[in-house]
């Protein structure tokens, strides 16, 4: 995933904060955030992720007039490919395992975000049960207007060999 622009607005901040159940009001009261440390409205420490829905080609939002394959098993009708599609291979499935995140400041309202993905670690280990796990790991660091780098993002992905015996 590549961002070229993340406009960063209050609301897109106030929304994020309710689909998590945040009520800090830190995310959305500017008298209130204004005798805090920061002194400003800032966003929450996943906000940087909802850079996604600015990538048109982010493979996991739902695409107009076409199938998709969802978060539950062939949500939409989508079948997985038996050959385990890349990555992996024979037929396993794959996760994502972690996501780390440090802070270099707040983001706030106002901020325009770049986002550039490079790779990162790639490594194996052995399951008794879904046999070879290949994980891997991307970093994506977001840069604010002034190309000052604001938020470096780790996520780790995994996947499986087969899928897990039952």
């Amino acid at each position: 995933m590549s961002i070229d622009r993340f406009p960063v607005e209050a609301s897109h901040i106030m929304m994020f904060a309710r689909s998590v159940a945040d009520a800090n009001p830190i995310y959305y009261d500017e008298e209130y955030a204004a005798g805090t440390e920061p002194g400003k409205i800032i966003a929450p420490p996943t906000f940087a992720q909802s850079s996604a829905q600015f990538d048109p080609d982010y493979f996991l939002r739902p695409k107009i007039g076409e199938p998709w394959f969802g978060s539950g098993k062939e949500a939409t009708g989508i079948k997985r490919d038996s050959s385990g599609g890349g990555g992996g291979g024979g037929g396993g499935g794959g996760l994502h395992a972690e996501q780390h995140f440090e802070y270099h400041r707040h983001i706030s309202p106002g901020d325009v975000l770049t986002a550039t993905v490079k790779p990162g670690k790639t490594w194996e280990r052995e399951s008794k049960r879904a046999g070879k796990l290949t994980f891997s790991e991307t970093i994506t660091e977001y840069r604010d207007q002034n190309g000052e780098l604001v938020i470096t993002a780790r996520g780790v992905g995994v996947r499986t060999e087969r899928p897990v015996d039952q």
